[in-house]
């Protein structure tokens, strides 16, 4: 009898437990991915797949991203609407770039689809191409629906005129991985991607493992400017973290009229 209470208390143990993670997994708490990788050497991007079985899309994917945006098709597309508040917000360097979270940052509404925006990060050079060039830098703002899907807006930055409205992100990026800082203010996304809002589009993947396909992508038409300074700051800390362009296969680019 008491080693049956015993067995008994250990079914219920490990069922209480498996109803932990599974809360875990509905609330969107993303659990760590095995492998480390990085941009290059023996766990660079070519190497990514096989670093683990969560990175497999990273080899077996048709759909993966960046990608060069060349050949898009003209189409009647929805114009995006950037319903978007002025936020509070963190920078963090996460090791692989800086990433900037947002905090009730407002949505982005395309057509009958909308997205809450989350964060934006950088990559140096930028992970999309135009025609075969690649830009000094790009944004990605990260966006998620409530069903789970995500959408990314890519905004491409030439080296000019320095950026006043990322100055404060730009001056105050942590210099050590898994570090974070309180932003100054706030930050309006709005006004950070402008008002030339043509773009293109494609279905894709996330640049990073796992690789995760079914992304929305949105790439800005329009670049942006980045001073010398603060490109050379972001250079510093992330000489190179852009993933090489990755085949477009039977994939259709679109751009908007």
């Amino acid at each position: 009898m008491k080693s049956k209470r015993i067995l008994g208390l250990k079914t219920g143990l490990l069922i209480l437990f498996s109803v932990s993670l599974a809360l875990v997994s509905c609330k969107g708490e993303s659990k760590p991915h095995g492998g480390h990788w990085s941009y290059e050497g023996e766990t660079g991007p070519e190497k990514w797949g096989e670093l683990s079985t969560d990175f497999e899309a990273c080899k077996i994917g048709e759909n993966q991203s960046p990608i060069d945006i060349t050949g898009a098709s003209a189409a009647d597309l929805p114009a995006l609407q950037l319903n978007y508040n002025p936020t509070n917000y963190e920078i963090v360097n996460n090791g692989h770039t800086i990433q900037v979270n947002l905090k009730d940052a407002g949505k982005l509404v395309i057509g009958e689809d909308s997205y809450s925006l989350l964060q934006f990060h950088f990559h140096h050079p930028s992970e999309e191409a135009v025609d075969g060039e690649r830009f000094p830098l790009v944004a990605h703002f990260v966006h998620k629906a409530d069903d789970g899907e995500l959408a990314v807006i890519g905004l491409l930055f030439s080296e000019g005129d320095k950026n006043a409205l990322l100055s404060s992100v730009f001056a105050n990026m942590p210099g050590e991985a898994k570090a974070t800082v309180d932003g100054e203010g706030t930050l309006n996304p709005s006004e950070i991607l402008g008002s030339e809002l043509g773009y293109y589009t494609f279905t894709g993947s996330l640049t990073t493992p796992p690789c995760s396909e079914g992304v929305r992508w949105i790439v800005l038409k329009s670049p942006t400017t980045v001073g010398g300074e603060q490109l050379a700051a972001f250079k510093k800390l992330f000489p190179m973290n852009a993933r090489p362009i990755q085949p477009l296969n039977d994939r259709e680019i679109k751009v908007s009229k």
